[in-house]
């Protein structure tokens, strides 16, 4: 799986994870879980995750969404 956004704004990922949804792209947002950890504070980021052989595509997906300024390198 490759990482494409790292970020804490919940919307932002919900967003990108509806589009890989409607998309046919299987995609994990990992580190959900670790918020309980910390108490809430919004310190650990959530990534998102989407398959190996699809990066590319789920990455112009994003770009046309306007979400470009979230993508990881």
């Amino acid at each position: 799986m490759i990482e494409l956004i790292r970020t804490n704004d919940v919307v932002t990922l919900s967003l990108a994870e509806s589009l890989m949804k409607d998309a046919g792209i299987h995609c994990l947002v990992a580190d959900q879980s670790m918020s309980v950890l910390e108490g809430s504070l919004g310190l650990l980021q959530r990534r998102l995750l989407v398959e190996d052989g699809r990066a590319e595509e789920a990455r112009t997906i994003l770009r046309d969404a306007g979400l470009e300024a979230e993508l990881r390198p």
